[in-house]
C-alpha cells in the first residue's frame, strides 16, 4: 500500500518548459550546448582522477585526488564560471526539449552545490558509511586495470601516493575536532578494523598475500612481459606497501586514537555547529523537494502503518497466529528462513540472487521499450570491508562497457541474512532497479555527461523502491513469504523517513532508533545496527528512497487515470526513464507531456 505523496511535494526545479522551437532551428543550439556541457563535465572530470579510472579511463592513472579543502574550493569555482558562461552564450528559449532540459539541470546543480558548499567541512571523511582507507583498495582492485607494464607502475605509483591522501585526511580529520565537528563514537571501531583488515598478509606480515597484494600479483603475472620486469614490478608494489601506504595507513590510525576519546555519544546533525541549516540542506538535496523535516517525519509515520497492513494480510495468507511482531521474530530466527553461515551458504545466496535477476530478464520485454546493453552480474562484497560496506549496493558500469554492473551485497554473517529478502533486493540493486536505470543512462547518446554520470538520489533510489514492488508485477516473487520480504524491505524505507528526521531533527537517540526500527520491520538486528549507523553518518540521504517512489507511483497512478485502456506500461517506463535521472518536478513534467501526447495520438 501507498499513500500519496502529494500534496506536501513542493518543485525545487519547477519552472514551466516553454513550447519547443522548430527542430530545424534548434539543432545547432542544441548540439553546440551539448559540446559546452561535455567540456565543461570534462574539466570538472580531470580535477579527479579517481573518477577518472571508475569510469574506465587512463588519464592521471597513477594518480589519487587531492582531498584537501583547496582542492574543493577550486572544483566550486569553476563550476561557477561554467555556469556563467553557459549563460552568456545560450538561451533556454532557443533550445529543443531535452537540450532546455540539460540546461536547466545544469543551473540546478550548480545552484544545489553552491548552496551546500558552506556546509562541507561539517561531512566526516572517515566513517561507518566508508573511508579512503577501504576506497582506495576497492578503486585499485575493481577499476584499475593492468594492461601494461606502465599500468602497473601507475598502481604502484597510486600505492606510494595512498600517503599523501592519508595525510590529508588525517589533517582533516584534525581541524574539524578543533572546531567541535567530532564524529560519533560508532565510527571508530568499524573504521578502525576495516582498515586494519587491509594491511593483513604479506608483505606486512607472514603468510599469504594481503588483498591489495594478491590483486597486483594476479594482474602482473597475466601481463605479456618478461619475467625480470614482473619481478621488478612486485618488489616495487611490495615497497611501496611496507613503506608509503603502510605509513599513510598509520597516520589514519592516529588521527582516529587522537579523536576518539573526544567523541561523547552518537548524535544527530542538530549537535553540529549551524546543524538545523545543514540538515535542512540535506534534505533538499535528497528529495530534490522543499519537504521539511517534520512534513518528512510525518509522511514516515503513515506509510509505516499502510505498509504494516499489507504485512499484515501476509501473515494471515501463511497461516500465523501470533502478532506482527511475533511474525518478524519468527522471519528473523527461523532456520528455515536462513542460508548456511558457511561459504556453501554465500553461494547459495548469490546463485539465488543471480536466478531472481534471469527471471526478471525473461520478462523485461513485456514492461519496458528499451533494456541496458551492459551485463550485470552479483557479487559479494570484499571480506576487507564488510565491516563498513551497508547491506547491499549496485556499482555502474564503466563508461567504455568494459567493466559489467555489479549488485553487491554483504554476506558478513549469513546468520543475519534472511532468504526473504532476496528476491527484493536483486530487484531494487540490480534488475529492474538500478541496472535498468544507471547503466542505460550511461548508454544514451543525446543526453550531455554531466546527466549520464550524476544523477538525483530521490529519482535514483525511488526507481529503485518503485522496481521491488513492479518486480511482484513481474511474477519474479514465487510465494507470500518472497512478498514478505519485498514489503520489509519497503517498510526498512518508510522506517527511513521516521529515523533519518527522529536523528538529525527531532534528536533521537541511537537507542531509540534501533528500537523503532526492531518493533517495525523484520531486518536483522546486525542490518539494523549498520543501518542506524548510517543514518547518522550521512544526513538526509535515507529519505530519497521513499520520497522518489511515492512521487513515481503518483505519477502512474495518473497516467494510467487518464489514459485507461491507452496506457501501457513499457511507455510509462519509457517516459520515466528515457532523459535519465531527473529532480522530481522536472520528471512530473516530462511524464506529464508522455500522457498529453499519448492522449493526442
Amino acid at each position: 500500500m501507498i499513500l500519496p505523496l502529494t500534496p506536501l511535494i513542493e518543485a525545487s526545479v519547477s519552472v514551466p518548459l516553454q513550447a519547443a522551437p522548430a527542430a530545424a532551428a534548434t539543432q545547432a543550439q542544441d548540439a553546440a550546448l551539448l559540446a559546452f556541457l561535455d567540456r565543461a563535465y570534462d574539466e570538472q572530470l580531470a580535477l579527479s582522477p579517481e573518477s577518472q579510472t571508475q569510469l574506465g579511463f587512463k588519464t592521471n592513472y597513477g594518480k589519487l585526488d587531492d582531498y584537501t579543502d583547496a582542492a574543493a574550493v577550486r572544483a566550486r569555482a569553476l563550476a561557477e564560471r561554467q555556469l556563467k558562461a553557459m549563460r552568456a552564450q545560450f538561451r533556454p528559449e532557443q533550445l529543443g526539449e531535452s537540450a532546455r532540459v540539460s540546461y536547466r539541470l545544469f543551473e540546478y546543480q550548480v545552484a544545489r552545490e553552491g548552496e551546500s558548499f558552506k556546509f562541507r567541512k561539517l561531512r566526516f571523511p572517515v566513517s561507518t558509511n566508508g573511508s579512503p582507507a577501504g576506497d582506495i583498495p576497492v578503486l585499485l582492485i575493481n577499476n584499475h586495470k593492468v594492461d601494461s607494464v606502465a599500468d602497473a607502475e601507475a598502481y604502484i605509483s597510486r600505492l606510494r601516493d595512498t600517503e599523501r591522501v592519508m595525510r590529508e585526511v588525517a589533517a582533516t580529520m584534525r581541524e574539524q575536532a578543533a572546531a567541535g565537528i567530532i564524529p560519533n563514537k560508532v565510527n571508530f571501531a568499524p573504521a578502525r578494523a576495516d582498515a586494519k583488515a587491509v594491511l593483513v598478509g604479506a608483505p606486512f606480515d607472514e603468510g599469504s598475500d594481503s588483498t591489495v597484494m594478491a590483486d597486483f600479483r594476479k594482474k602482473v603475472t597475466t601481463l605479456k612481459a618478461p619475467e625480470a620486469t614482473k619481478a621488478r614490478l612486485l618488489a616495487d608494489a611490495s615497497a611501496a606497501l611496507t613503506g608509503p601506504f603502510r605509513r599513510g595507513y598509520d597516520m589514519l590510525f592516529s588521527a582516529l586514537d587522537a579523536i576518539e576519546p573526544l567523541s561523547k555519544g552518537n548524535f544527530g546533525a542538530w549537535s553540529l555547529p549551524n546543524g538545523a541549516a545543514y540538515y535542512a540542506d540535506r534534505l533538499k538535496s535528497s528529495t530534490t523537494t522543499d519537504l521539511t523535516a517534520d512534513q518528512i517525519h510525518q509522511l514516515g509515520l503513515r506509510q509505516v502503518v499502510a505498509i504494516r497492513q499489507e504485512m499484515e494480510a501476509v501473515k494471515q495468507e501463511v497461516g500465523f497466529t501470533g502478532t506482527l511482531e511475533q511474525f518478524f521474530d519468527s522471519i528473523r530466527t527461523d532456520p528455515k528462513f536462513k542460508y548456511p553461515n558457511t561459504s556453501a551458504g554465500r553461494e547459495e545466496y548469490l546463485g539465488d540472487a543471480r536466478a531472481v535477476i534471469a527471471s526478471v530478464m525473461v520478462a523485461a520485454p513485456r514492461y519496458f521499450r528499451v533494456l541496458p546493453k551492459a551485463p550485470l552480474e552479483v557479487r559479494a562484497v570484499e571480506k576487507w570491508r564488510e565491516g563498513t560496506a551497508s547491506t547491499a549496493f549496485y556499482n555502474p558500469p564503466s563508461a567504455d562497457g568494459s567493466r559489467p554492473g555489479i549488485y553487491y551485497v554483504n554476506l558478513v554473517d549469513m546468520n543475519q541474512t534472511q532468504k526473504v529478502q532476496v528476491a527484493g533486493i536483486a530487484a531494487h540493486e540490480g534488475a529492474p532497479g538500478h541496472h535498468f536505470q544507471i547503466a542505460r543512462q550511461q548508454e544514451m547518446t543525446d543526453i550531455p555527461k554531466f546527466r549520464k554520470f550524476g544523477g538525483y538520489g530521490a529519482y535514483v533510489e525511488g526507481w529503485g523502491l518503485y522496481s521491488e514492488r513492479l518486480a511482484n508485477e513481474m511474477g519474479v516473487y514465487k510465494d507470500p513469504y518472497a512478498r514478505f520480504g519485498m514489503l520489509s524491505l519497503q517498510v526498512w524505507r518508510a522506517i527511513r523517513l521516521v529515523l533519518d528526521t527522529g536523528i538529525h531533527s527531532k534528536r533521537w537517540t541511537r537507542d531509540q532508533a534501533v528500537a523503532y526500527f526492531k518493533a517495525n520491520s523484520s531486518v536483522s538486528e546486525k542490518d539494523i545496527g549498520r543501518e542506524v549507523d548510517r543514518y547518522f553518518n550521512w544526513p538526509g540521504q535515507a529519505t530519497s528512497y521513499m520520497v522518489g517512489q511515492l512521487k513515481i507511483a503518483e505519477l502512474r497512478k495518473r497516467a494510467e487515470q487518464e489514459l485507461g485502456p491507452r496506457f501501457d506500461i513499457r511507455d510509462f517506463h519509457e517516459a520515466v526513464l528515457s532523459q535519465g535521472a531527473l529532480p522530481l518536478a522536472v520528471l512530473e513534467e516530462q511524464v506529464n507531456r508522455y500522457i498529453a501526447a499519448t492522449k493526442a495520438t
